[in-house]
């Protein structure tokens, strides 16, 4: 297949001379992030955010930014101007119904890109033609090639789209394309709006254009998938395999309704089964993680743990055999390395699923040399443990090994006994609290703070002689209704370490004072573990 790709010629001011070349085995990466990612409800990114991510995206080496539609507000022109200004490696693409306005609208907002293309789009399935343009099919072809031909006077990169291909009738499809062809599209991209395909469909679609529209040679055929039924990916690479070299695709699969065919899947499918799909791309993929927690940050929509790819799990293994299997191979159960998509390593979760080598392995990185015998005495406890709690720290595992049981009551070394605050608007927020050691003797202080939680965490302090740092602090509801109880999370730094706390309670200030008091007595707990007596007993290098 001939593949057509854009490349600045020497005498042109910003425009592009069409170079044809023989590529069949380089798929186009068309990211639309920027247009049909913004599109996802609570995505709208301002210009500043939208120049990050453009020069993120060229970063990581996409070929085609679609910054917008111009023609849809004063804004995305804007936009689209300042990344035409500010990006200059991949093509800059604006989004163009089949009218004058909005041919104009591009060019004025392209025009400054030293690579650009305009991306011109009209409706083909029988559903929009009768409900939507109320326009016969004769109509449709004439203004689709009208549109064509308008955009081809201004720009020498011309995309179509027949709007809804995936449920337009094959014949018409390929009537309607083969038109825009002849017309001077440069790129005829197929759309499954809807998400409505599924793979074996989608495959027949551009089998058949590819058989029975002339001159499909002269362009790059183009796949464009909605993930309504979850099959995006699926879809885009089903039209790979049929001979599409440009795909298009949105960073964390953001996009209208369920999204867009994620860009991080697409590109790791390819790289992992170049066996099979026979194509490469040009996509630095260790940008992969760094660019999908950028976008993350910057919209607020957050990256489901489970995510394929950049998800924080993807790389996660918590399951005994599977840890095992990594431990003595990595490829028992990755079929990628981390370090290919920016993450730093794998990560072995302990949880109740762990077995005994990840726990092995990871007190020996905590210094702790244990034989067979202590090691069953700490697994034991430590799937008791793991029954109970969703995550299992570096110092959980300190404790479980220096006591040689779950941290209980008798363990502890401080109790929270009382507690009381006031607060209120005009009142000096102060907090009273008792404590009781693990002799059972009773501690008290008072303190106040800049809220009630502040002078909770000051007077526990004093009690206790610990000083920390706090970093970050979370509530959540775990339950419903009035006395619903809350989880209060909490990370600090102590001179020994960062240490992570929880707690529950219907009272979130009793749950933080718990959860602080959940950290002292773990880090009571390290500094006997330091002392030489207590390492040498336990057995530790």
């Amino acid at each position: 297949m001939i593949h057509t790709l854009l490349r600045p010629m020497p005498g042109r001011s910003g425009e592009g001379e069409t170079v044809t070349e023989a590529a069949s085995n380089r798929v186009v990466i068309f990211d639309t992030t920027l247009r049909d990612g913004e599109q996802s409800p609570g995505a709208s990114m301002d210009l500043g955010q939208k120049l990050q991510i453009a020069k993120a995206l060229e970063a990581l080496g996409v070929d085609v930014i679609e910054a917008g539609f111009a023609a849809a507000s004063p804004g995305d022109l804007e936009a689209i101007q300042g990344v035409s200004r500010h990006v200059s490696g991949p093509i800059i693409c604006s989004l163009a119904r089949c009218t004058q306005g909005d041919i104009d609208a591009s060019w004025k907002a392209l025009q400054d890109a030293p690579r650009r293309r305009i991306h011109v789009f009209l409706a083909t399935s029988p559903i929009h033609r009768d409900f939507k343009l109320k326009l016969a099919k004769e109509e449709i072809v004439k203004r689709a090639v009208e549109g064509v031909r308008r955009a081809r006077e201004r720009f020498d990169d011309v995309e179509f789209s027949p709007e809804d291909a995936a449920r337009t009738e094959l014949e018409f499809l390929a009537e309607v394309v083969e038109r825009a062809i002849e017309a001077g599209a440069t790129t005829v991209n197929i759309p499954d709006t809807v998400g409505y395909a599924l793979p074996q469909t989608y495959a027949e679609t551009i089998r058949y254009l590819r058989a029975h529209v002339r001159g499909i040679e002269r362009a790059v055929i183009s796949v464009h998938c909605h993930n309504d039924l979850g099959l995006a990916v699926a879809n885009s690479l089903a039209g790979v395999l049929e001979g599409a070299r440009q795909v298009e695709c949105t960073i964390n699969g953001i996009g209208e309704r369920a999204g867009n065919a994620s860009l991080e899947e697409v590109v790791m499918a390819v790289r992992t089964r170049r066996d099979v799909l026979k194509v490469e791309t040009g996509i630095r993929t260790d940008r992969l993680y760094p660019t999908s927690r950028l976008l993350s940050q910057v919209t607020g929509l957050a990256v489901q743990r489970n995510k394929a790819i950049v998800g924080q799990n993807a790389f996660a293994h918590e399951a005994g055999i599977h840890q095992h299997g990594m431990l003595t191979h990595r490829e028992t159960y990755e079929i990628m390395r981390p370090e290919e998509v920016g993450f730093a390593r794998s990560s072995l979760v302990l949880g109740k699923h762990s077995g005994r080598h990840a726990l092995k392995e990871r007190l020996a990185a905590l210094g702790y040399g244990l034989d067979d015998k202590q090691l069953d005495l700490v697994f034991a406890d430590f799937k008791t443990l793991a029954d109970k709690k969703k995550d299992i720290y570096d110092a959980d595992l300190e404790a479980l090994v220096i006591h040689g049981q779950v941290l209980g009551a008798g363990a502890r070394k401080w109790e929270l006994a009382a507690l009381s605050t006031t607060s209120g608007t005009g009142t000096l927020p102060a907090a009273s609290i008792a404590l009781t050691d693990a002799g059972g003797e009773r501690h008290q202080a008072a303190s106040a703070g800049d809220g009630p939680v502040d002078a909770v965490f000051k007077a526990i302090e004093r009690i206790t002689g610990v000083s920390v740092k706090l970093r970050d602090y979370s509530i959540a509801s775990v339950t419903t209704g009035e006395d619903a109880q809350g989880e209060v999370v909490l990370e600090v730094e102590h001179e020994t370490g960062v240490y992570r706390g929880r707690a529950l309670s219907t009272d979130i200030i009793e749950g933080s004072a718990r959860a602080l008091l959940d950290v002292v007595n773990r880090i009571a707990v390290r500094a006997g573990a330091q002392s030489p007596a207590g390492r040498e007993e336990m057995g530790t290098v």
